[in-house]
C-alpha cells in the first residue's frame, strides 16, 4: 500500500510490535492479562453438517488495523483473517474456505449478488441491518476503560474518587456522554486530539483519560507512553452506547451458515485459540 493511510497504518503495526515485550515486562496489573469471553460455560451448539457448501468467502476490508490490513509485504493480514482461519480450521472446510478485501462500499452487495457468503469487517449489528443478514455471536466489544499514572491510580469506588477530578475525553462522543453519564461528579475535560489528550495526562494537567479501551491500549503500549501509565478499574461495556460489538454478518437465508460459523466461534473460545489470538494482537488486554 503506498497511500499515506497505509504508511501510518504499517507505522503503528511497527510500534506496536517494539512495544509488546515492555508490555509484558511490565509491572503490568493482572486485569491486562485478561481476555474476552462471550459464551457461557454450559453452552453447547452441534456442529452442522456442512456437506453441501462448495464454497465460503468472507470478504473484508484492508483498512481496519489491526483486524485487516495489508502489511509492509503488501499481503492481507490482521487479527480477522487468522480469525477466518481458525473458523475454516474447526468447520473442516479449509481447502473451501477464502477471504478477500473489498472496499467497504462492496461488501454488502457482494453478499446481496452471491460473490461471497459472509462479511468479517466490523459491519454494525443494528435493527436496520438485522433486516438483510443474520449475525454470529460477538466476537469482540470495545468496553470504554480509564487509564490515568501509575504513580497516582484512582481507588475504589471509582465513581468517588473521581469526584471533582479532571477526566480527559475526545470531546462530541458517545465516550463522552458515557463519562458525563457514568461519572456526573467527575470534571469532563474534552480534547480535540488524542495525542493532546494522552500529553496533559503525562504532564499531570489531567487526572485520568476515559475513552475507547482498544485505542487507549495501543498507546499505553507504544513508545510514547513510556510506561507511565496503566488502566484504572474495570471495562465500561454499556451497549447501549457503544453498540453490540463485533459479529460476522450472513445473508438472511443462510441460518445453517450462522449456526456453522457460531459452532467455530464457540470452539476457538472453549479450546483456548482466541486467546491465544486476541494476546497475539492486543499485547495490552483492554479487558
Amino acid at each position: 500500500m503506498k497511500s499515506a493511510q497505509g504508511n501510518r497504518i504499517r507505522g503503528l503495526a511497527v510500534a506496536i510490535a517494539a512495544a509488546v515485550l515492555l508490555a509484558f515486562l511490565s509491572d503490568a496489573n493482572a486485569q491486562q492479562k485478561n481476555t474476552p469471553g462471550f459464551w457461557g460455560p454450559s453452552q453447547r451448539i452441534a456442529k452442522p453438517d456442512l456437506s453441501p457448501i462448495t464454497r465460503l468467502r468472507f470478504v473484508t476490508t484492508v483498512d481496519f488495523f489491526p483486524f485487516n490490513y495489508i502489511d509492509g509485504a503488501g499481503i492481507l493480514t490482521g487479527f480477522h483473517v487468522d480469525l477466518v482461519r481458525r473458523i475454516c480450521a474447526e468447520l473442516s472446510i479449509t481447502d473451501r474456505c477464502q477471504i478477500q478485501a473489498l472496499p467497504w462500499k462492496e461488501l454488502q452487495p457482494a453478499l446481496e449478488d452471491g460473490r461471497a457468503e459472509a462479511i468479517v469487517a466490523g459491519l454494525a449489528v443494528t435493527p436496520e441491518n438485522r433486516k438483510h443478514y443474520l449475525f454470529s455471536q460477538p466476537y469482540m466489544r470495545f468496553p470504554a476503560r480509564l487509564i490515568a499514572k501509575r504513580s497516582s491510580l484512582p481507588e475504589e469506588p471509582i465513581a468517588q474518587s473521581l469526584s471533582g477530578k479532571r477526566v480527559g475525553v475526545l470531546g462530541r462522543t458517545t465516550h463522552e456522554r458515557l463519562l458525563r453519564d457514568l461519572f456526573p461528579d467527575a470534571r469532563a475535560t474534552t480534547y480535540s486530539k488524542a495525542q493532546w489528550l494522552y500529553e496533559d495526562l503525562q504532564s499531570g494537567k489531567i487526572d485520568t483519560v476515559f475513552g475507547d479501551g482498544m485505542r487507549l491500549s495501543f498507546w499505553l503500549a507504544s513508545p510514547e507512553a513510556k510506561n507511565c501509565c496503566t488502566f484504572a478499574g474495570g471495562p465500561y461495556m454499556a451497549q447501549d452506547y457503544l453498540g453490540q460489538g463485533l459479529a460476522i454478518a450472513v445473508p438472511a437465508d443462510k441460518p445453517m451458515l450462522a449456526e456453522a460459523i457460531n459452532f467455530a466461534l464457540h470452539e476457538i473460545e472453549a479450546s483456548g485459540a482466541f486467546t491465544e489470538l486476541y494476546q497475539r494482537y492486543f499485547p495490552v488486554s483492554f479487558y
